[in-house]
């Protein structure tokens, strides 16, 4: 019997044995103490990948981003981002909710980047009517579009100019880094902060790390305790996202191919509208008197999305090229 091939999201792998024997195996201490060795050694080896002098391992990513919004901004403080950004629009609100801070969204341009004249336009004056511009907040990849180092590096020499903190959201960052030809240190330099996913692409269970100066995330120490997010025995975790980084993340290009193949067999299907396939993300657009019924045929094969007309197709280390060829061949026969 074929296995599932599940293209919802990334988050839907699961380790696999070799990892499964790493976390059983994992050397483990009370974290909050800060003697659990695994989660040490991961968050060493995090800060040296990523070029950072410290991280923090955190349950989540929400959690990761919403510590580094507290520990950059204060109550009434703002933070500028976009209204695509995972903070701004999937996290429930908590930057506002639990930390007092303004969002200040902005458009998206089709590329995923921002106006940087709308940035600047949007920074608050140093007057009391206002909240004060604190933070800018980005995000590699967006949508599932890889933004380029040069954009960034003009956005982060505008943030300089202005007095703002940045700090980037890296739920998928090895998948920018493996787009563009760049070191992943590379994608995140110059950031005040980073978070980076160790499940999605990487394989993970769960778990994040947030990345910054060593006072920085001493400060983001405190954020974490306030939402509940120590953990004690996390080595079991930490040695899933050790097994991640050194064994993972040189094998994401694969999913990269295979979203490109899902791309090219849907786009010959004439019903359907193929967005390109920058990264692990097919973007489908399916006629709307079409949609209702697509994902129930799609099961009957094997194949699990999520529902609606424009369709995200996601591929992981969990789908393989011949799951994606019976993809194809699935909505190949509803459409025929």
């Amino acid at each position: 019997m074929n296995p599932v091939v599940d293209l919802r999201s990334d988050t839907v792998t699961r380790p696999g044995a070799a990892m499964r024997r790493a976390m059983a195996e994992a050397e483990v201490g009370d974290d909050v103490f800060g003697d659990d060795p695994t989660v040490n050694r991961l968050q060493a080896r995090a800060a040296e990948i990523l070029g950072f002098e410290a991280a923090l391992l955190f349950p989540t990513g929400t959690q990761s981003n919403l510590a580094a919004l507290m520990t950059h901004c204060g109550r009434g403080d703002e933070v500028i981002l976009g209204q695509e950004a995972h903070t701004y629009r999937y996290e429930a609100g908590g930057g506002a909710v639990l930390g007092s801070i303004q969002p200040q969204p902005l458009a998206n341009r089709a590329d995923g980047t921002l106006d940087l004249a709308e940035v600047e336009a949007a920074i608050k004056p140093d007057d009391s009517h206002y909240a004060r511009s604190r933070l800018l907040g980005l995000e590699n990849t967006i949508g599932g579009r890889a933004i380029p180092r040069a954009w960034f590096d003009e956005a982060l020499a505008l943030a300089k100019r202005r007095g703002l903190a940045t700090h980037l959201d890296g739920a998928r960052l090895f998948n920018a880094a493996a787009k563009l030809g760049l070191a992943a240190r590379e994608v995140c330099r110059g950031f005040d902060s980073v978070s980076a996913c160790l499940s999605k692409g990487l394989g993970a269970p769960a778990g994040t790390v947030l990345l910054g100066s060593a006072e920085f995330i001493g400060r983001a120490k405190r954020a974490r305790k306030m939402l509940g997010g120590t953990m004690r025995q996390s080595g079991v975790l930490a040695a899933a996202g050790l097994y991640a980084l050194e064994h993972n993340v040189a094998r994401i290009h694969e999913d990269h191919a295979n979203a490109e193949r899902l791309a090219a067999a849907l786009g010959r299907i004439p019903a359907l509208q193929v967005e390109p396939a920058q990264t692990n993300m097919v973007f489908v657009r399916v006629p709307p008197e079409r949609a209702p019924g697509l994902p129930a045929h799609l099961a009957r094969e094997g194949i699990v999305v999520l529902p609606g007309v424009r369709m995200r197709l996601v591929t992981h280390l969990d789908v393989d090229r011949h799951g994606i060829e019976r993809a194809a061949v699935a909505f190949q026969g509803y459409f025929s």
